[in-house]
C-alpha cells in the first residue's frame, strides 16, 4: 500500500470497497479493492481468493457481467470491474459449479434451472440482456427472484421445449417447476424504435441452447457495427467534468499498449471486419 496514493472511494459492496488510487512512481491510476475480515485467524475470504484468480485468468472465466461492473474510460475504453461472481472454468468442462453465479436479471436461463456445468455461454446471454436493456432503456428481465427471472424470460422468449432446447430435460431443476405454453415475442414489438440490424444480433445472444449463441468473436463481425448510424468517435464522446476540489491527476500513467488517437477520422477508427476474419474459427 505504500506504493499508493488514495484519491477517493468509488464504491462498496457486500464483500469490500473499492478506492481509486494512484501508483506514486508512475502515476497509473487504479482501482483498489479492500477486503473485510471478520477474525484475523479467517485468513483470506474464499470469495476474495475467487476474484483473484479469475483476474489471473481472464480468458477462461465467466464473469459478473451487468451494466454497473462495465465502466467507460474518457478515451472510449470499455473495462470489466468486479470479479467477485467470476468462475475459473475447467479446460475439459468437466468441473461442477454453483449455479449461483452472476447477477439475476442477466442470469443465463441454464443457471436458473440449476447447472452446475456450463461454459461461457453464460457470458453470452448476459451480452444479450445488457445489449437489449440499452436499446429499451430498462432492463429486459427484471425478475424479483429465480423463478419470476424465468417468467420474465418465457414471457419474451417463450416456453422452452424440448424440440427447441433438447439439453433442458438435463437441468437439475427442469422436473421441479412448470410453465404454461407460452409463445416467443418478437423482438420488434418489444423494441419498436430499434434498428433491424440490432434485433438480429440481439436475437442471436438471446437463445436458449447456450451452444447456439452468437460467440463473441462472431458478434463483432455482426453487420450491426457496420451500417449507419455508426459508432461515435471517441472524440464525440461526452467526458465528465471534474468535481470542485478534487485532485488533478499529475500523470497520464503508461500506455495501453496501442496507439490510441482520438483525432484520427472515424472512418479509419472503425475495424475493416475482412482483416480479422481469416482469424476467427469457422462454426
Amino acid at each position: 500500500m505504500d506504493q499508493y496514493c488514495i484519491l477517493g472511494r468509488i464504491g462498496e459492496g457486500a464483500h469490500g470497497i473499492v478506492f481509486k488510487a494512484k501508483h506514486v512512481e508512475t502515476g497509473e491510476i487504479v482501482a483498489l479493492k479492500k477486503v473485510a475480515l471478520r477474525r484475523l485467524g479467517d485468513g483470506i475470504s474464499s470469495q476474495a481468493l475467487r476474484e483473484i484468480k479469475a483476474l489471473q485468468e481472464m480468458e477462461d472465466s465467466p464473469y459478473d457481467l451487468k451494466p454497473a461492473n462495465l465502466l467507460i474510460s474518457a478515451s472510449g475504453q470499455l473495462k470489466i470491474a468486479d470479479f467477485g461472481l467470476a468462475r475459473v472454468l475447467s479446460p475439459d468442462g468437466s468441473c461442477l459449479y454453483t449455479h449461483q453465479v452472476a447477477t439475476r436479471w442477466y442470469r443465463a436461463p441454464e443457471l436458473l434451472y440449476g447447472a452446475c456445468q456450463y461454459d461461457q455461454g453464460v457470458d453470452l446471454w448476459a451480452v444479450g440482456c445488457i445489449l437489449g436493456e440499452l436499446l429499451n432503456g430498462s432492463p429486459l428481465f427484471p425478475g424479483e427472484n429465480d423463478i419470476d427471472q424465468l417468467c420474465c424470460v418465457i414471457r419474451i422468449l417463450g416456453t422452452p421445449s424440448r424440440q427447441v432446447w433438447p439439453e433442458i430435460t438435463e437441468l437439475p431443476d427442469y422436473n421441479k417447476i412448470s410453465f404454461k405454453d407460452q409463445a416467443p415475442m418478437p423482438l420488434g414489438e418489444l423494441l419498436p424504435d430499434a434498428p433491424p440490424q440490432a434485433l438480429d444480433l440481439l436475437g442471436h445472444f438471446l437463445r436458449y441452447p447456450p451452444r447456439q449463441r452468437i460467440a463473441a468473436s462472431q458478434a463483432l463481425l455482426h453487420p450491426y457495427f457496420f451500417t449507419a448510424p455508426l459508432p461515435d468517435h471517441p472524440s464525440e464522446l461526452l467526458i465528465p467534468q471534474r468535481p470542485r476540489g478534487s485532485t488533478p491527476e499529475a500523470h497520464p500513467g503508461p500506455s495501453h499498449g496501442r496507439d490510441f488517437n482520438v483525432d484520427r477520422p472515424l472512418e479509419e477508427s472503425l475495424l475493416d471486419p475482412e482483416l480479422i476474419r481469416p482469424f476467427i474459427p469457422e462454426g
